[in-house]
């Protein structure tokens, strides 16, 4: 979710469909120059009474989180006169509604150069956080704290976010307040390399979906779900999240996402730094000079930019595609979310098998995966057997990917080794989710308490 930090107002003038597809397709490049990139949130809370982070405070705060990160080498970004982000060698920390805490890291070679960044990160955080008085859960919905009980992150994009979601759904503010997700950023190489990896990572979102499914706690006990993150998706805002069944229709390319974009009500336009709240507003009236925020005015490509940054599907594309299905969680699964794409999608072969095992599932079937995914993971129904029974599949069409890679760490080990932890905990068919249910009812007697040792960084 989080934006660019340009002061708007930035790059060439906007007038055609064809440069908004345009920018879509410069992200094509030669598969020697493919790279990945891993976003990860978490929820930052007080060590001495479990209340969430916030911005400002006389004890543990993010403000001081994020100042206290500068000694290793980090860049602060300012918004209104507060440090809101940090940025190092193409990575950067970012601040989500709610005070989630996120590393967007630079754009890697290896799921191990990953997993080192991913371990860098952690470490410095848990060094200052432990100076603070403060801890960071993995989990992917807060456990404990209500709505009101969260603080909101002083950045103007989430003022008019929050003013908008309750036109659109009734779970806007869940997500932007309480959700957490880890993600994977990966390259296409040509249109029709985009539009294949689109549609594989669409249908296969619901298996990362299941198999990272780890918040079954809500307001201090369970909310009967799986991943409730995924669910709150379900009911964000429909214009702008979901499965995008046109993306397996004949034809589908960089113009057909823009043209969806372009209908996608926009949120905001950003001038000297400053947001204008255009919620419900065209972009199609902006390319056309008619957008009554400025009057005359067409859109240049920092506009666009921020426009693509604003839409939620399952899989989004901009000048590279994301994978957001996936809950954060315990410090292993950092690596095995990279690790599960990167082996299905960076080789040829793989990319083969799972498009040859997904190619016949009609709209419906797609959707029913999401919508069970988040409620019963592994064991939610499929053709004629489960979940569990997809995963199993996936994952080895995954495994072969990462074999056939062979990236190599310093002692001769390929990438596959981190779905290690993934083809354990398919084969005992128990999601974390799971697991943690069985602690909630059983050792820990109904109390939410423990999570903030047990699930913490």
């Amino acid at each position: 979710m989080s934006g660019t930090y340009n002061q708007g107002g930035e790059g060439d003038v906007v007038d055609g469909i064809e440069q908004l597809a345009g920018h879509l397709a410069s992200g094509c490049k030669p598969t020697d120059q493919f790279r990945i990139g891993t976003e990860h949130e978490k929820f930052g809370f007080s060590l001495n009474d479990h209340t969430p982070l916030a911005y400002h405070a006389d004890g543990p705060s993010v403000e001081k989180m994020l100042l206290g990160l500068k000694r290793f080498d980090w860049e602060p970004i300012e918004e209104g006169g507060h440090v809101v982000a940090l940025k190092r060698n193409g990575a950067s920390i970012t601040l989500e509604p709610g005070g989630q805490f996120e590393l967007s890291g630079a754009p890697l070679e290896t799921i191990h150069q990953t997993c080192a960044e991913v371990n860098t990160h952690l470490r410095e955080v848990r060094e200052v956080a432990d100076e603070i008085g403060a801890g960071f859960l993995g989990l992917g919905f807060s456990p404990k704290w209500s709505l009101d009980e969260t603080p909101m992150m002083p950045k103007a994009r989430y003022q008019v976010m929050k003013a908008y979601m309750p036109k659109v759904g009734t779970l806007g503010h869940q997500m932007m307040f309480r959700s957490a997700t880890v993600q994977t950023n990966l390259d296409f190489a040509s249109e029709a390399d985009m539009v294949k990896k689109f549609r594989v990572s669409l249908a296969l979102q619901p298996v990362a979906t299941a198999l990272f499914a780890n918040s079954p706690f809500k307001d201090k006990g369970l909310n009967g779900f799986n991943s409730y993150r995924a669910h709150v998706w379900t009911d964000t805002d429909n214009n702008r999240t979901g499965m995008l069944p046109f993306v397996f229709e004949d034809g589908f390319g960089f113009e057909r996402y823009a043209e969806w974009a372009l209908d996608v009500p926009m949120y905001f336009v950003k001038r000297k730094g400053e947001y204008m709240d255009a919620t419900g507003k065209s972009f199609r009236d902006f390319m056309a000079g008619k957008l009554d925020l400025v009057p005359g005015e067409k859109p240049v490509m920092s506009d666009w930019e921020d426009h693509l940054s604003t839409l939620f599907p399952e899989v989004r594309l901009k000048t590279f595609l994301e994978m957001r299905g996936a809950d954060s969680g315990a410090w292993d699964t950092l690596c095995a979310l990279p690790a599960f794409w990167v082996g299905l999608l960076y080789d040829d072969v793989a990319l083969d098998a799972a498009w040859d095992l997904v190619k016949d599932w009609s709209a419906e079937e797609r959707e029913d995966l999401r919508r069970g995914a988040a409620k019963t993971a592994l064991k939610t129904p499929f053709r004629s057997g489960t979940m569990q029974d997809l995963a199993k599949q996936v994952l080895a069409i995954s495994r072969k990917g990462l074999n056939a890679r062979a990236r190599l760490n310093g002692h001769g080990e390929n990438e596959a080794l981190f779905l290690d932890e993934l083809d354990e905990l398919v084969a005992r068919g128990e999601t974390r989710a799971e697991m943690l249910i069985k602690r909630f009812n059983g050792e820990w007697q109904g109390s939410i308490e423990p999570v903030f040792t047990e699930c913490a960084y």
